[in-house]
């Protein structure tokens, strides 16, 4: 499937580069969650993620919060560029905690305008030193950090993309947020999602049981006491093993073992209760953006698979569901409107797809050359006519169609080196030929 939506234009003026407004001082808002109080107080305490601060870029890339990547692998291909080169993208990035995200949003998405927002203002204090010290605001046309809860964007209007991660599943209400997020998503946008999954908390849930019954309390306190709780157990209990095989690297910021065990407020998700929650907010899922946690083939092999295959999508994901239970999370995408195919090139014959231009993902690590990590950091091997396809796009006016490349590579191999980039994430394709508009 395809869009040839190009970025909605109902911007606000845009403002200096660099300027921040609401991060520090008392929460003020409208509408608000029941549980925005203690939740808000709670990130006070404890700022997340606790990632370090650094000077410049942030480090490597998530293709997920890069628009361009994230709209080819859903929409299956993207709006050529202005005039200026830019695809002047508006992005929420909704619970932006310590600007982790809305970091790499600015750094992935240059001349985009971000409006990045949370309920804690010590949360936004560190995302406003984070993103000085990086130079977030030089790589776009407007950053803004406000202070206030996501049910409360009256007059903001629309957004092309919505980041929204580890958030919804903290609300009293979540169901409130998804619809108030939906009513600020451009009828082109995407809205990508994070929400936790029942399965791999299992473990976690116990704990988190375990330290309320002890009166551990959501402070300091109950910081010393889950640390303690975990080291002192028995070596061979359950919990321990788990969260000292799965989860010692990622908890050992103090901000990040207490956003696991002792937030005051969460809500988990299995698959059907998922897409209930989906519908509720009247949008469209689109596709998970980890697919390859999804694929049955991750899991088994021969007649087992085969059978697997045969199952309608759905089904194919409840079967991973009930195997792997270590399934932590669900991160994925929504649109306002049903896509009709999961396949990006479903329907796109040689030479429809000849016809297109195409851009080089920006996220790649070791480009130029044939051996690459791919957006998801995997390692991928290109043949050197998949290299020379890319050089020859780079170097060619933009807009330049395949078909017109000056390559001694006949049609049918430059269609079939297409196909195979496209679905690798590595050669995004962009609607039409020819000078931007």
């Amino acid at each position: 499937m395809s869009s040839d939506a190009s970025p909605s234009t109902e911007l606000p003026q845009p403002g200096q580069p660099g300027i921040t407004a609401g991060v520090s001082g008392d929460f003020k808002a409208g509408a608000t969650d029941a549980a925005t109080p203690v939740v808000g107080a709670f990130y006070d305490r404890f700022p997340y993620p606790g990632d370090p601060l650094q000077d410049g870029p942030p480090p490597g890339y998530n293709w997920r919060w890069c628009v361009d990547s994230a709209r080819a692998f859903v929409f299956g291909s993207l709006p050529r560029r202005d005039r200026a080169g830019e695809r002047p993208w508006r992005i929420l990035d909704a619970g932006c905690g310590t600007g982790v995200s809305s970091d790499y949003l600015c750094h992935l998405n240059p001349g985009s305008r971000l409006l990045a927002i949370d309920i804690s203002p010590g949360t936004l204090a560190v995302a406003e030193q984070r993103t000085q010290r990086s130079g977030a605001a030089s790589r776009v046309r407007e950053l803004r950090l406000a202070c206030r809860s996501l049910l409360d964007l009256e007059g903001e209007g629309e957004f092309d993309y919505i980041n929204s991660v580890g958030v919804l599943h903290h609300l009293a209400q979540p169901a409130e947020g998804l619809r108030a997020l939906a009513k600020h998503l451009a009828p082109a946008g995407l809205l990508h999602l994070f929400l936790y999954a029942d399965g791999g908390r299992w473990e976690i849930h116990r704990t988190q049981r375990a330290l309320a019954l002890l009166g551990a309390g959501s402070g300091c306190e109950g910081l010393k006491l889950g640390r303690q709780l975990l080291g002192e157990l028995p070596a061979d209990n359950r919990l321990r093993r788990h969260h000292e095989e799965r989860w010692t690297l990622d908890t050992a910021a103090d901000a990040n073992f207490a956003d696991m065990y002792l937030h005051p407020q969460e809500t988990s998700y299995n698959l059907e209760r998922l897409f209930r929650f989906v519908a509720s907010g009247g949008l469209c899922f689109a596709g998970f953006s980890n697919p390859e946690v999804w694929d049955p083939a991750r899991l088994l092999k021969g007649e087992l698979l085969e059978r697997a295959r045969a199952l309608p999508q759905a089904e194919q994901w409840a079967l991973v569901e009930s195997l792997d239970p270590a399934i932590s999370h669900f991160e994925f995408f929504l649109t306002p409107t049903p896509l009709a195919d999961g396949d990006p090139l479903h329907g796109l014959d040689d030479g429809a797809l000849l016809a297109s231009s195409g851009e080089r993902n920006r996220c790649l690590w070791g480009w130029p050359g044939t051996s690459l990590l791919g957006p998801d950091l995997q390692p991928l091997d290109l043949e050197p006519g998949d290299q020379e396809l890319l050089e020859a796009i780079e170097a060619a006016p933009a807009g330049t169609s395949l078909a017109d490349l000056p390559l001694a590579m006949v049609s049918n191999e430059r269609a079939a080196r297409a196909r195979r980039l496209i679905r690798d994430q590595v050669l995004l394709r962009l609607e039409g030929a020819g000078p931007a508009a």
